[in-house]
């Protein structure tokens, strides 16, 4: 992703999340209120206190209920601190985890370009580190303005109501401190975005070093792959450390300059106490206001830094959110008509001239065939030949130009996605598997059923993907946990289970993506009969460099540089004498070969 530029007008897209929390931020802010106006209250008490021992006339009594006023006011501090903490932090983290909600789902919308030019890494951060950044601005950062202007504005009236002389020489450094804070605010946004991208890229090493870990022991590059981290980790921590010196210069020199605001006191506040112009408890009322005042000072500066960050975090974030698949509905064109309502004589899969590149890049040129509905076709070429990308416009995986892709006579720009994708199961090259049991994995495609009909197809799929004797070996059978992407199976096993999963979705088209090349010959041909058996009307489209596979297949489509290089039943190719017939006759040479060499 490019680098997002912060601005405070990010916040406008957290609008509609505040909204739907507005009265407990509402009466958060109550709760805050009360908590400030007490604590400025307490000071007064004090001020009385200290005004009638100084004077000696008093009576125990005056004290006692001085005393338990303020008990009672301290009572109500703790519990309007607990609530405004209530309120407010805790919408801001249901606002978090509705971010985070948004930001999975949209993921799961954008189309596979979007992961081709980004990293998991650095999605993964923007979802947890960044959205952090993001609740602390609406949560402490909401408190922290707020203090700010109520609480400072409240103590700056108070101190020069009760005595506007010494207020006056007392706040001669807070000027310094506001421009300080302007200038903290500036510098923060800059640094956190540096720390931010630091840690994107450390993210995307850790998980690209856990996620290819097998390689990398294979050739002995783990010292590689430590440096290159520890590199991005010091690269994170240099960025860090940016930051702490900021910090380590902004709070302590706000710090000193607090305290000279307390010293201007002492010796303003104490002369005035001896001429007689000012009372004692009016003098320390003054210094418990100036060290109140200390943090809606140090608060402003949290303020700027949270409110900063945020920024910054919420660009990252609504970068993601503001990015439209590039593969859509297109205009709600689509038709919610079944399969058969394009009419019973309409083909299965027709392809007009289709042409697809990849940027410059051609890589499907003139493509046109029909698949009638229960056709098994079969689809070779060498590596390259555009073979994946031509299955991939069947379900608009990639975009397909207009009236070039037609699903049963409808153009497959006109069908709706979700429902143009449920007509097809796919067993994909890579096999991919998640981490969890075998059954969960095959059946994970199905709706929610359980008991009888579940083992029943479950069962019924293992049977058909001759997984059987290969469950039986592993110690919790089908409830055995299969790993990260399935590491924990061997690579014939990985495909098998992909197929059965594919297979107990019963759907329209099968699309078998080189999904039998671990797989040995004679389990192979038990996989492919049990197929042709059980789909039988619908349709199967399957990808091969094996011969013995394709043969299968009603017609075959052999591709040369996304170009038809040959089209026909398999009898049609096999005396044609073309690359079908080669691979054919290489094929049984290096089989009978290998018969000669056992």
């Amino acid at each position: 992703m490019t680098r997002p530029r912060a601005s405070l007008k990010e916040y406008k897209t957290l609008l509609p999340y505040l909204s739907r929390y507005k009265k407990k931020y509402i009466l958060g802010l109550i709760c805050l209120v009360i908590v400030d106006a007490a604590q400025i209250a307490i000071p007064q008490f004090i001020r009385i206190a200290i005004d009638l021992i100084t004077g000696g006339d008093f009576q125990i009594s005056q004290i006692i209920v001085l005393l338990l006023w303020m008990t009672g006011i301290m009572a109500l501090i703790s519990a309007g601190r607990f609530l405004w903490r209530y309120f407010i932090n805790g919408s801001s983290r249901r606002i978090e985890a509705q971010l985070r909600e948004d930001i999975y789902s949209h993921l799961q919308k954008l189309s596979w370009d979007f992961y081709q030019k980004n990293k998991t890494g650095d999605l993964m951060a923007r979802s947890i580190n960044d959205l952090h950044a993001v609740r602390m601005s609406i949560g402490m950062g909401v408190v922290a303005l707020f203090d700010f202007f109520f609480m400072a504005t409240a103590i700056l009236i108070i101190i020069f109501i009760q005595d506007a002389e010494s207020a006056l020489y007392s706040i001669i450094p807070l000027p310094l401190v506001t421009v300080l804070i302007l200038v903290f605010g500036s510098m923060v946004g800059k640094k956190f975005k540096a720390a931010q991208e630091a840690y994107s890229r450390m993210s995307d090493n850790a998980q690209e070093t856990f996620a290819g870990v097998s390689v990398i022991k294979s050739f002995v590059k783990e010292w590689w792959f430590i440096k290159k981290f520890s590199d991005s980790n010091d690269d994170y921590r240099a960025a860090n450390m940016e930051l702490v010196r900021l910090f380590g210069f902004f709070f302590p020199f706000v710090t000193f300059l607090s305290g000279l605001t307390i010293l201007i006191m002492l010796a303003i506040g104490g002369y005035r106490v001896m001429l007689g112009e000012m009372t004692a408890g009016s003098l320390v009322a003054m210094f418990r206001y100036l060290g109140m005042l200390i943090w809606p000072l140090m608060g402003a500066g949290f303020m700027v830094n949270m409110i900063q960050r945020g920024a910054v975090s919420l660009a990252r974030v609504n970068e993601i959110l503001k990015t439209v698949p590039s593969i859509r509905d297109k205009e709600l064109e689509y038709k919610e008509n079944e399969p058969s309502a394009s009419g019973e004589n309409a083909a299965a899969i027709e392809i007009r001239k289709l042409d697809f590149s990849y940027g410059e890049k051609k890589v499907l040129e003139n493509i046109s065939l029909v698949v009638n509905r229960g056709e098994w076709l079969g689809i070779m070429g060498k590596t390259g030949s555009g073979k994946s990308t031509l299955v991939k416009t069947l379900m608009r995986m990639i975009d397909p130009p207009a009236e070039s892709v037609f699903i049963f006579g409808l153009d497959a720009g006109k069908w709706k996605l979700e429902k143009l994708r449920s007509q097809f199961a796919v067993s994909p090259q890579d096999s991919y598997l998640f981490s969890d049991s075998i059954a969960r994995n095959i059946t994970y495609g199905l709706p929610d059923i359980n008991g009888k009909e579940q083992d029943e197809i479950l069962n019924w799929a293992i049977d058909l993907a001759s997984l059987n004797n290969d469950i039986q070996l592993f110690q919790n059978g089908i409830n055995t946990l299969v790993g990260e992407r399935g590491h924990t199976l061997s690579g014939g096993q990985k495909q098998r289970t992909a197929i059965a999963r594919a297979a107990v979705l019963n759907s329209e088209f099968l699309i078998l993506d080189d999904s039998l090349s671990a797989v040995d010959n004679e389990t192979e041909q038990k996989i492919l009969q049990a197929l042709f058996k059980e789909r039988k009307g619908r349709t199967t489209i399957f990808i091969s460099h094996r011969v013995s596979t394709i043969k299968y297949a009603d017609k075959v489509l052999v591709l040369d540089k996304g170009k038809v290089h040959e089209y026909g039943s398999p009898e049609e190719l096999l005396s044609a004498g073309g690359f079908y017939s080669r691979m054919a006759a290489f094929q049984r040479l290096e089989g009978n070969q290998g018969s000669v060499n056992g």
